[in-house]
C-alpha cells in the first residue's frame, strides 16, 4: 500500500503526481499486464534470444 504524505498547503495535483510517479516505480501495472496471459517458458526464452540478437545487430552496425 502506497502512502503519500501531503504537506500543509500542498496542491492536490502535485500530491497526485507524486502518487503516480511512486506507483509507476513499483511496477504494479507492468506485473499485472504480464500476468494477464500465460507464456510458455520456451516462448519467453525465444523472445529473449530474439531481443538479444536485435540489440547485438544494432551494436554491430554502430561499430561500422
Amino acid at each position: 500500500m502506497l502512502i503519500i504524505p501531503i504537506k500543509e498547503g500542498e496542491n492536490i495535483d502535485r500530491a497526485l503526481k507524486r502518487f503516480k510517479r511512486k506507483f509507476d516505480k513499483t511496477g504494479t501495472m507492468r506485473q499485472l499486464r504480464k500476468r494477464q496471459q500465460f507464456n510458455k517458458p520456451s516462448v519467453t526464452r525465444r523472445a529473449q534470444i530474439q531481443k538479444a540478437q536485435y540489440i547485438q545487430g544494432l551494436r554491430d552496425q554502430e561499430e561500422i
